[in-house]
């Protein structure tokens, strides 16, 4: 039960109040409404959605009016995995090694002494493991679980989430020799073409993660969002051009599409295909920059809901 001071401090604070609620009851708020009261509380500015001109803006106003029904296989982390070998090739692809309905279907015998579980239609539910001998078995079906109980979509009203069928797929284990991770590189594509990239690193160790922003040819930007920038820049990866090249035959015909790729010991593989970086609700540093890829992102004709 909320106590009489925190009552009294949403009283006098009807928007924040209005944040916790939309976050805590999304379903309580229409779409519109709720992504209006979520920007303000995240962004500290109010959603321009007649005419909006920011990345984060623009990233709203997509997710509700360019709903498309092919995105929703695009985002499902098994059937993206058809979709995106139907464009640039099976070699591309992260080898599955099941896929379950429940963490009741997993048979650990079956896998490998390495392996990763994440379900298919969220982000952030995965568990990784490195030996079978010290998986923690409990803690790694209990992210996913919680996973498959939650649609995706209520989350921040990303659309192409909101009909992807909820299940756990068991992958191969990746890890770079060279790097000792797993380096995620991550295309911002607009109508087809790269304008800006960044790489994420240090995802799996007891640091924090870092992410820094190059432009199309590689050279470094001034941007921190998210995360904070690496004391020393990575370096290009080996494949940058054949990566580049694959985001924007992948990211044809559509008005933005972050395409992500790995490379490994060597070989490029896909990630993931996302509409919505940050889902629109994390600033950039320096501002203008928002106000950059917003000048990239030309929004398509605006269709009924």
């Amino acid at each position: 039960m909320m106590s009489p001071a925190k009552i009294l401090y949403y009283l006098r604070n009807y928007r924040k109040l209005q944040f916790a609620l939309a976050l805590k009851h999304p379903k309580w708020f229409s779409d519109e409404q709720f992504l209006r009261i979520v920007f303000r509380g995240c962004m500290g500015t109010e959603l321009n959605l007649d005419h909006p001109k920011t990345f984060s803006e623009k990233l709203q106003w997509l997710k509700l009016y360019d709903r498309n029904p092919e995105y929703t296989k695009m985002v499902d982390k098994y059937e993206a995995k058809k979709y995106v070998a139907g464009i640039i090739g099976e070699e591309y692809i992260i080898p599955t090694l099941a896929v379950y309905n429940s963490t009741s279907e997993i048979d650990l015998e079956a896998l490998p002494d390495k392996f990763v579980l994440k379900c298919t239609h969220d982000s952030g539910s995965v568990a990784i493991c490195k030996d079978k001998k010290t998986f923690q078995k409990r803690e790694a079906f209990a992210i996913l679980e919680k996973g498959l109980s939650k649609n995706y979509f209520w989350q921040n009203r990303e659309w192409p989430y909101k009909n992807v069928k909820p299940r756990i797929i068991a992958e191969t284990y990746m890890e770079d020799i060279e790097t000792q991770e797993l380096r995620d590189y991550k295309f911002f594509c607009f109508d087809g073409k790269v304008k800006a990239l960044f790489i994420a690193e240090d995802r799996q160790g007891d640091e924090e993660t870092k992410f820094d922003f190059f432009d199309a040819d590689f050279h470094h930007l001034d941007i921190r969002n998210g995360h904070p920038n690496a004391d020393t820049p990575p370096a290009k990866p080996h494949s940058f051009e054949k990566m580049k090249e694959m985001a924007e035959k992948l990211s044809q015909g559509i008005p933005h599409l972050r395409v992500d790729f790995y490379e490994a010991n060597g070989k490029i593989y896909f990630g993931e295909l996302t509409f919505s970086h940050w889902s629109g609700f994390t600033p950039f540093e320096p501002e203008e920059w928002d106000l950059k890829f917003g000048e990239w992102l030309h929004l398509p004709s605006k269709k009924k809901i």
